[in-house]
C-alpha cells in the first residue's frame, strides 16, 4: 500500500538533467567562477534542469563542500529549472544528514546510490532508502551506479519502495547493464509507474527513449549533443536522433575505456576545450591520464559531433 506523502510544491523532475562536474583550482579548492559558467552553459543548452553525481566527483568531496555545492548550486540556478543534490553515503545517518541539508538549501529532490563498501540484501537496501526518504518531504532519485561502482540494486527492492512512498516521492536512475533490458524489467516490474532516468551518457538514449524513460541524466561536457537527441526523439524525428547520437555514442564508447576515470577524464577535457573550465584537474588519486593517441581521436569525434548538432540547429561552443 502507497503510504501517503504531501510533497512540497517542486519544480518538476522531467527531461534532461545536467550532471554537474566540478572545477577545481591548482590548490585543490572547487573554482566557483568555472562552476557558475557551466551552469550558465547548463541553461543556456536547453536543459531542464540539474544536480550532482558520480561524476560531480562527489565522492572526493568532504561534507561540507558537498553542502556548499548543494546551496550554490539552487542560488546559481536561479530558479531556472530543478536543482537535485546526490546524498549517498557509506552509512545512512550520513546519507540523511546530506538530504535534509539539501532540502534546507532549496534543492527540488536528492539522489542516493548505496553504500558501496557492503553488498547489502535486498531488505537492507529498502531500509537505506526508506531512511532517506522519511527524513526529507523532497523527491529521492534511487540511484543504481553500479556500472561503475557499487552493487546493483534489485528489483523487487525497487518495487517495494515504489509500493510505499508512490511515484511522486521516489524515482529510478537505474544503471546496471544490460542498461535497456534492465529499464525495461524496472518497467514491466512496476506495473509502468516507474518514472526512470537513464545515465548512459547519450549513448544509449535512443534505446531508453524507446523503453519509456521521463528523462537522462548526462554530464556537462556533451550536454548540447543529448539536448539535440531529445529534442528530435520527442519530436518523432528519428533521422535527426540518429545523426547526433551516432558520434555522440562513439565519443562516450572512448570515455568508457576506463570507467568512472575514463569519463571524467575526457569529460573535463572537453569542457575545458569549450571554454567553460580552465583546467581539467581532477581530484587524485587518478588512475588513467589521456594519451595523445586517445585525445586526437577524440578532437575528431568532438569535431564531427559538433557539425551534427549545428546541423540540428543546435547551440554551439563557446
Amino acid at each position: 500500500m502507497t503510504i501517503s506523502h504531501t510533497l512540497p510544491r517542486l519544480r518538476p523532475l522531467a527531461g534532461v538533467l545536467a550532471i554537474v562536474q566540478v572545477p577545481f583550482a591548482a590548490d585543490d579548492r572547487i573554482e566557483e567562477t568555472d562552476l557558475r559558467r557551466e551552469v550558465d552553459w547548463i541553461f543556456a543548452t536547453g536543459a531542464d534542469g540539474l544536480g550532482t553525481g558520480m561524476v560531480s566527483e562527489i565522492v572526493r568531496l568532504s561534507a561540507a563542500e558537498r553542502q556548499w555545492l548543494a546551496e550554490r548550486l539552487v542560488e546559481l540556478a536561479a530558479g531556472r529549472g530543478p536543482v537535485f543534490a546526490s546524498v549517498g553515503a557509506e552509512s545512512a545517518a550520513v546519507a540523511r544528514e546530506h538530504a535534509r541539508f539539501a532540502e534546507r538549501a532549496g534543492c527540488d529532490a536528492v539522489m542516493a546510490v548505496p553504500p558501496m563498501t557492503a553488498r547489502l540484501p535486498a531488505a537492507r537496501i529498502v531500509d537505506y532508502f526508506r531512511e532517506i526518504a522519511e527524513s526529507v518531504s523532497l523527491p529521492v532519485i534511487v540511484q543504481d551506479a553500479s556500472a561503475y561502482v557499487g552493487q546493483s540494486i534489485p528489483h523487487q527492492a525497487c518495487v517495494e519502495l515504489l509500493d510505499r512512498y508512490g511515484p511522486e516521492k521516489i524515482l529510478f536512475k537505474p544503471e546496471a547493464a544490460p542498461l535497456g533490458p534492465s529499464l525495461s524489467a524496472l518497467r514491466d516490474a512496476t506495473e509502468g509507474r516507474a518514472r526512470i532516468f537513464e545515465g548512459s551518457g547519450g549513448i544509449l538514449l535512443v534505446d531508453s527513449y524507446r523503453r519509456g524513460i521521463v528523462g537522462t541524466m548526462p554530464a556537462a561536457d556533451l550536454l548540447d549533443a543529448v539536448v539535440a537527441v531529445w529534442r528530435a526523439l520527442r519530436a518523432g524525428d528519428d533521422e535527426s536522433a540518429y545523426a547526433v547520437s551516432l558520434p555522440l555514442s562513439a565519443l562516450v564508447v572512448l570515455e568508457m575505456q576506463s570507467g568512472l576515470d575514463g569519463f571524467l577524464e575526457i569529460e573535463k577535457h572537453l569542457l575545458v576545450k569549450r571554454g567553460l573550465f580552465r583546467s581539467a584537474r581532477r581530484r587524485g588519486p587518478v588512475g588513467w591520464t589521456l594519451d595523445v593517441e586517445t585525445a586526437a581521436e577524440v578532437e575528431r569525434l568532438f569535431a564531427r559531433l559538433s557539425a551534427a548538432v549545428a546541423a540540428q540547429g543546435g547551440p554551439q561552443s563557446r
